[in-house]
């Protein structure tokens, strides 16, 4: 699509969101057929319009194999844009994913909040994520309330969403994937541990998927 073919589209269509649409697209690729769970923020509570809430919205998709894959929108550009039109990367570059053993979305609506903070941070701090780094906790789980030994995250190329060409510039999925406090302090201590991590965790679980019942640690 030429710049002016998208400066046409976008004043004939009010409601086209060719970077929400790209996102809706790989999913769909993903997961054929299935129809997510979405969850949009209020329109007050949207930080252009003065509120905190840095994302526009996420969507749940059920797996098919006892997980839960969730994506944000709102860390990439979503809306019609003259000047992101062609864009190296679009807004921050990527969405956030993560990959839950939940078998219903309402188990996941903590998660949001988490992913919503993490949105927060990087807008507000303009310090982004991309993968192989680890986000500590407080020491606590990460569902907060539950008893639960994973209390940090690392990150990691989504094992399964495909990075995109958009309109706007290169689009990535960002997994964020729960460790517990053992394997962040073995991080910490070296950081080349994060890719024997990542080595290690796939052998049981190729798709990264967090468990907030895992017992076992991998350092």
């Amino acid at each position: 699509m030429t710049k002016d073919e998208y400066i046409k589209r976008m004043q004939t269509e009010n409601d086209w969101a060719p970077g929400w649409d790209a996102v809706e697209t790989e999913f769909a690729r993903l997961y054929p057929g299935k129809e997510p769970a979405h969850y949009g923020t209020e329109i007050h509570a949207r930080a252009m319009f003065g509120g905190d809430n840095y994302l526009d919205g996420y969507s749940v998709y059920d797996s098919g194999k006892g997980y839960q894959h969730i994506v944000t929108f709102g860390m990439s550009e979503l809306y019609t844009d003259e000047e992101a039109f062609g864009g190296e990367y679009s807004r921050w570059g990527y969405e956030m994913t993560i990959k839950l053993k939940e078998n219903k979305p309402e188990d996941c609506l903590w998660a949001l909040d988490m992913l919503s903070n993490l949105a927060r941070y990087t807008y507000t701090a303009e310090r982004f994520f991309e993968a192989g780094k680890c986000v500590p906790g407080n020491g606590t789980s990460l569902h907060i309330g539950t008893d639960s030994l994973i209390t940090a995250l690392i990150t990691v190329n989504d094992t399964s969403a495909q990075t995109l060409d958009t309109l706007h510039g290169r689009v990535e999925f960002i997994q964020f994937v729960g460790i517990t406090e053992a394997e962040l302090n073995a991080v910490r201590e070296d950081k080349n541990n994060i890719s024997i991590l990542i080595e290690r965790m796939k052998k049981d679980n190729p798709d990264l998927v967090t468990d907030m019942q895992r017992e076992i640690s991998y350092f």
